[in-house]
Formats: C-alpha cells, sequence, structure tokens
C-alpha cells in the first residue's frame, strides 16, 4: 500500500524551531507496543506482520516530513527463496552405521539449495577448518577435501585476536566450498553450548531459512555447495568419531582451548538425508531520509540502522508461539524513530544527510543490511558512517553504553563525546568472547568498507545482571514482549544519544575514518583515508 505524499519539510522545521527538542518515554513505550503486539505475529521475515510493522514505519517516517528513500517510495523490496523443513520426512544423518534424526543430538536445518537431498560422501576432518597464513593457521594442508564432507569443530582456538578470530569463523563455510567440499558436518563444543543451549538452538532450527534474490534472478547463497550439512552436540561427535584417531579423546580435545588438530579421513563414508519445502516472498527495508543542508557534504550519508523483523511464529511451541521481539529489537526500531523525531524538532538540518532505516531479515543472516549494501539507494549520495541499534536492553537505568566496534575507526570517539554529554560512560567490550562485532547488520557495510558501530546498553548499575536475566530466559523467546520490567525513560535516554551521535558525525568537518592498522579497514577499505589512532 502506498502511503500520501509527504508533508512539506520546512513547514516542519519551523514548527520544531518554535517547540522543545524532547525524547519522550511514552512514544518509545508506544511505538514498542505496536510493534510488539501480537497482532504483527513476531514480524517474521516475509509475512503479513512484517509488513504491517513496515508500514507502520513508513507512516512514521512521512509524519515527520522525510523524504522517502527506498526503490519503490519508502520501500526497498527484496525477493526471498524459503525453505522449510518437510513435515512429512524426518531429515536424518548416519554416522558409522547409526542413523541419527534431526532434532535430537543433531540439527539438519531446511535449505534452499534442493528440496530432497540423499546422499553420501566421504568425510574429513579439518580441525577448526580455518586459514590464514599471517595467523599460523592452515587447517586444510595436506588434506583432500574435494566432493567430500568436512567436519570442523566449533569456534576458534584460544589465542586469536577475537574479532578477527569472529571473521574467520564466519567464513568457514565458504572456505570449505572454496577447497571443494559438498557439505560441512560442524562438532558444537562446551564453550558454544554454554552461550547457547542445547535446546535454544534446536528450538531456533525449526524456523525457516531464507536467501535473497539478486535482481538479475540468480540466489545469494555463497554455501549453495555445501548440500550435505549438519550441526552435532557432543553425544553425536562421539558417534561420528569411533573408529578415527579421536575416538574416545574428545573430552580432552574441548579442554584444551589452544590445541589446533591436525585432520585426517575419517573411516566411513557419511549419509545425510535432507528434506524442504521450497517457496518464493518478498520483504522489504523501510528508509526515510533527511537531505543535508550543506551544497557537498549533503551527498555524504550518515545512517541510523535497526533491524524491524523478528523470529515470527515459532514452530513446535506450546501455548505462546509468538517471538514478540520487544527488545529484539523493537526498542531498536522505536528509539531510531525517536532520534528521527529529535532531528526534526531541532528546526537546524544537519550538514550531511542522515538515512534512516528499519531492515529486514536480520535474524534470517542479515540478509536487509547486506541486500542494502550491495544495492544502494540514492544516486550519488555516498554512505560514510553506520551506527546500528540492535536489541538495547531498557529494563534498567543504564550508565554506560557498548559501542561494538569502537576501537576501529573514529565513530568511537564520536559515541564517547555524545555519551559524556549525559553523563553516560562508553565501556568496552564485556563480551569479547561473543565477537558481537561480526554479528549484526552494521557488518554488512563494514564488508563494503563503511565505518561503522554497533550501540548498545551495557553493563554498569546492574546491567550485567539483568542482561544475564534477558539472555537466559527472554533472548529468542516468547517472553521478549512487554510483560516485561521495562524503563521508558531508559528508551528515551537511548534515543537521546543516539541523536547526539548522529548529530555530531552529520556535522563534523570530516567524515568517519579508520584508523591506520586496523584489521577491517585494511581487508575492506583498502585505499581509503586513515585517521591516526590516539
Amino acid at each position: 500500500m502506498r502511503l500520501r505524499a509527504p508533508i512539506a519539510f520546512s513547514a516542519l522545521l519551523l514548527a520544531g524551531a518554535a517547540g522543545a527538542q524532547t525524547f519522550s518515554p511514552d512514544r518509545v513505550r508506544a511505538d514498542v507496543g505496536y510493534l510488539a503486539d501480537d497482532l504483527l505475529e513476531g514480524r517474521g521475515t516475509g509475512t503479513r506482520g512484517y509488513d504491517l510493522a513496515a508500514h507502520f514505519v513508513a507512516s512514521r517516517f512521512e509524519a515527520l516530513g522525510l523524504t522517502p528513500g527506498g526503490t519503490n517510495g519508502w520501500y526497498q523490496d527484496i525477493p526471498f527463496v524459503t525453505a522449510n523443513a518437510d513435515p512429512a520426512h524426518a531429515s536424518a544423518a548416519t554416522f558409522n552405521g547409526q542413523r541419527l534424526i534431526s532434532g535430537e543430538h543433531i540439527i539438519i536445518g531446511p535449505t534452499v539449495a534442493a528440496a530432497t537431498i540423499d546422499q553420501s560422501a566421504p568425510a574429513v576432518f579439518v580441525g577448526y577448518g580455518l586459514e590464514e597464513k599471517t595467523l599460523g593457521l592452515d587447517d586444510y594442508a595436506g588434506l583432500d577435501v574435494r566432493d567430500k564432507i568436512v567436519v570442523y569443530l566449533s569456534g576458534t582456538p584460544e589465542g586469536l585476536p577475537g574479532e578477527i578470530a569472529a571473521t574467520l569463523n564466519e567464513k568457514k563455510s565458504e572456505l570449505a566450498v572454496s577447497k571443494g567440499a559438498i557439505g560441512a558436518i560442524s562438532v558444537a563444543k562446551p564453550d558454544l553450548l554454554k552461550l547457547f543451549p542445547w535446546d535454544k538452538i534446536i528450538a531456533n532450527s525449526s524456523l525457516a531459512r531464507m536467501r535473497w534474490v539478486h535482481p538479475d534472478g540468480h540466489v545469494e547463497d555463497r554455501t549453495a555447495a555445501l548440500r550435505l550439512s549438519v550441526l552435532v552436540d557432543p553425544a553425536a561427535a562421539e558417534i561420528l568419531f569411533k573408529g578415527s584417531p579421536l575416538e574416545g579423546k574428545l573430552t580432552a580435545l574441548f579442554a584444551d582451548k589452544k590445541v589446533r588438530p591436525k585432520g585426517f579421513l575419517l573411516p566411513n563414508p557419511i549419509r545425510v538425508e535432507r528434506f524442504s519445502v521450497l517457496s518464493k516472498t518478498r520483504s522489504g527495508n523501510v528508509l526515510g531520509l533527511l537531505e543535508g543542508s550543506d551544497p557537498l557534504l549533503k551527498n555524504e550519508v550518515i545512517m541510523l540502522s535497526a533491524h524491524l523483523d523478528h523470529l515470527g511464529i515459532m514452530p513446535g511451541r506450546t501455548g505462546d508461539s509468538i517471538a514478540n521481539g520487544a527488545m529484539d529489537n523493537a526498542a531498536g526500531v522505536a528509539t531510531m524513530l525517536e532520534a528521527a523525531r529529535a532531528f526534526v524538532d531541532s528546526g537546524k538540518r544537519p550538514k550531511r544527510s542522515i538515512l534512516f532505516v528499519a531492515l529486514t531479515g536480520e535474524e534470517k543472516g542479515l540478509f536487509g543490511s547486506e541486500y542494502l549494501a550491495k544495492y544502494p539507494v540514492g544516486k550519488g549520495r555516498r554512505l560514510v558512517a553506520n551506527v546500528n541499534l540492535d536489541e538495547p536492553l531498557m529494563t534498567y537505568d543504564f550508565t554506560d553504553v557498548i559501542a561494538f566496534g569502537a576501537e576501529h575507526s573514529t565513530i568511537g570517539a564520536t559515541v564517547g563525546r555524545a555519551a559524556a554529554q549525559m553523563g553516560v560512560k562508553l565501556s568496552p567490550d564485556p563480551i569479547p568472547e561473543q565477537n558481537i562485532f561480526v554479528r549484526s547488520d552494521h557488518y554488512s557495510f563494514v564488508k563494503e568498507g563503511v565505518p561503522a558501530v554497533f550501540l548498545s546498553t551495557g553493563y554498569a548499575n546492574g546491567g550485567e545482571a539483568a542482561w544475564k536475566v534477558y539472555e537466559d530466559t527472554h533472548y529468542h523467546d516468547p517472553s521478549d514482549d512487554m510483560s516485561q520490567p521495562i524503563r521508558w525513560d531508559a528508551g528515551a535516554k537511548f534515543a537521546r544519544i543516539n541523536y547526539l551521535i548522529a548529530r555530531e558525525l552529520a556535522d563534523a568537518p570530516a567524515a568517519p575514518r579508520w584508523y591506520a592498522g586496523d584489521y577491517f579497514g585494511d581487508k575492506f577499505a583498502p585505499g581509503q583515508p586513515r585517521a591516526t589512532r590516539r
């Protein structure tokens, strides 16, 4: 549905200039309340509930007088291929003659690669499945994995720089494809299961898999060649490694976090039966543009982003099955809208343009941001910074914020100054082992060379305990809803910090820069100007 033509922004600026700039807890509450309502059925990508949420955000952009920033008015439509588990057939894998059904000790998710796959292949253990010669990593050395299934341990060995390790971990599947593998089995180590319990992994595995489609019609699936892919828990791993050099030695292997085990051919082929039901759908990013006032700088764009989608209706649940996603990420969208309102209320246009984006498909694999990064909108404009708002926890009065990625570019210093204006501290990453920097939408733009941070509420003033309650009880669960003890004043406070950050980035003499010698800047933005780290 198309919205009416936007109200003239000049009139809104005059109205804003005459009024007081406010950050309203009540508006944040109202926006989160609507987006997290059961009516929207969890805002699953490609669903009616998501479309209602997208229309809601577009109407907010229109009311503020922003300019439609999409390819179809407010929207950037994205075609998807979707794979659901086939209810008529159980996916399974056979290790050393023992058939294991998906959903117990192994997980075989649906795949868009094919509706039915039933195939056997030899398997090769490749340690952690990493390759980075500069760090002394070459797990495929001397191993022939072409047309075989690779088996690797989850995570990375201890001793690697955290975010570099996360980047290498993210690329395992693509590396396996480049080596000619046709399948991958990941062994979930106990340290992974401590962060993500197996029962929650199983619950999330029942959700649909999606891949986005390029304008020319080809499906974006860099790991499609890995048709025979399985995740196994330690019990299934014991069966998998029977008769191999690792039989009976997994406990010791898991306990040694620094060991880099050598690879070998497993004694018996592995059979994988994988059944999917394929369909097509569409979903869209929602984009509102506030054009800058400077004749030259307005072509440089600062992006405030927050993902709008969540998990939808979770199959197999008894009782409440709607994953409302109040904190993840209705809260991020609501605070982004409040920051956008503050620019209008200020009566003063920023020098650079600001693009406010509600993204689709984050929960499916950062797909909305990936599509936008590959197919940017706004001819003649260049994205120079992204501040991503994902899952700000608003159940306590936060006194610090975390900007994941702050140490990589000058955006970190901007966040520190903005927070200081409110008596809030910028804290370092308290959970580096979780590698958050590569796990949200901002990372899609980092991979295109754009400096970015992911902003969240911190661990001070009771924050660590609040985060533990949320992660243990509500994260990716239907209980992430309005029944939580939400502090709406904390939402307004978070919105104000985001406004101050975006305001400084938009009005600064120079655009943000990667620091000299930074791993991500050197990898993704070679040739760009650098800043000296202070």
